[in-house]
């Protein structure tokens, strides 16, 4: 609800820019032009993780995991690992944190361990993971679209090195952190009886279906509203009364939509030249650690997308522009608001009763985030350079 209003608040600010002149009404046409396809996609993408939940795949996964880890924690802290990073690569990082973290939570209260590692788990990943493709993240698929529709494969030539790096520090440091916890073993659950198979075998059809449409070269929100159509459908036969508005995630919605046209208004007067002092260099390593720096600190202070509309008008080439993605998406890991999933992950931790206090997730995100911004900026200028 607060980001609903947020949200909205910012579409008035935006809109009585546009009506007094500060913001050319062209301009704000642009804007919609090139975002009506990033928040489809969003719409589309949180309707078939919502429906797919609802089918009980995930909880399908979950019973799977505690099994196929035979009671041990680090197996089962591993294949937590897998489908977290799997989930926000193809899913979105929103997906993440909203659908798997209770479920792991619940995984781990299931066989007696302490949720807190399996917490961590899915809300550093939900950020660091959303680097590699362009339906990862909000931010790469503005992104994509300033470097031209390059499309997943000329985004992934791009991300794949600081991808990886990204994905594998917070991995350590969480091992670190909940070594006690992963190194104890649990007696492996019975199997339950899933409680609508069919809907779970549909769900999981459309999921498998929809990963490789995802990474095609077909603008990302046409395979996820066929997949969205068809899940409505196959719910609207089997289980009616699961469909209804709540599906659609209007706060994200309205919120990004208010970000993106706050922040341009906000460029029409001036913020550019601002910007441009603070983050206008070269290639060398050194300029992208700036790019990357700017965007980590504009993420904590406000949030990670309206510092990436706000930083991407002086990332003219396409190192810098993926330099400042490293800086917006893995660098969320400080402050509760860097991220509308970390806001949600840390919702969903108090509906389940888990206390995750934030003095003690901003410590812990002070060590890992500026450590894993700038060795995957390296990693990022290496690759360049090889």
């Amino acid at each position: 609800m607060r980001s609903l209003i947020i949200g909205a608040a910012l579409l008035v600010a935006g809109g009585l820019a546009i009506l007094f002149g500060i913001y050319p009404a062209q301009d704000a046409i642009a804007l919609v032009d090139r975002v009506w396809p990033v928040l489809l996609f969003v719409l589309a993408i949180t309707v078939v993780a919502e429906l797919a939940a609802e089918a009980g795949l995930f909880d399908a996964v979950a019973a799977w995991s505690t099994r196929a880890a035979r009671g041990s924690a680090w197996m089962l802290w591993l294949l937590t690992v897998a489908v977290a990073t799997v989930s926000t690569i193809f899913l979105s990082l929103d997906t993440t944190a909203v659908l798997l973290t209770p479920i792991v939570v619940t995984m781990a209260r299931h066989v007696r361990l302490d949720p807190l590692p399996f917490a961590l788990t899915t809300v550093m990943l939900a950020n660091c993971a959303s680097l590699l493709l362009p339906v990862s993240n909000l931010t790469n698929l503005l992104a994509e679209q300033k470097l031209g529709g390059v499309g997943a494969a000329g985004f992934l030539a791009l991300s794949g090195a600081p991808a990886i790096v990204a994905v594998l520090l917070p991995v350590i440091a969480i091992a670190v952190i909940g070594r006690r916890t992963l190194a104890a073993r649990y007696v492996v659950p019975r199997p339950e009886k899933v409680p609508e198979r069919r809907l779970t075998l549909a769900a999981a059809l459309v999921v498998l279906a929809l990963l490789p449409a995802l990474v095609s070269g077909v603008p990302v929100w046409v395979p996820a509203c066929i997949a969205a159509l068809v899940l409505v459908v196959v719910f609207a036969v089997l289980r009616r009364d699961a469909l209804h508005a709540r599906l659609v995630p209007w706060p994200t919605i309205v919120f990004a939509g208010g970000l993106f046209l706050a922040m341009g208004a906000l460029e029409a007067v001036g913020s550019r030249a601002v910007l441009s002092v603070i983050a206008a260099p070269g290639t060398s390593p050194a300029d992208l650690l700036r790019v990357a720096g700017a965007g980590l600190v504009g993420a904590n202070a406000v949030n990670n997308l309206p510092a990436y509309l706000a930083l991407e008008p002086v990332a003219q080439h396409p190192l810098q522009l993926m330099a400042l993605l490293i800086g917006v998406n893995v660098g969320p890991l400080i402050t509760p608001w860097a991220s509308l999933a970390t806001l949600l992950w840390h919702s969903r931790l108090k509906r389940l009763g888990v206390d995750v206090p934030w003095g003690r997730y901003m410590l812990i995100g002070l060590v890992v985030a500026p450590v894993t911004v700038v060795v995957a900026t390296l990693a990022l200028a290496l690759a360049a350079a090889v």
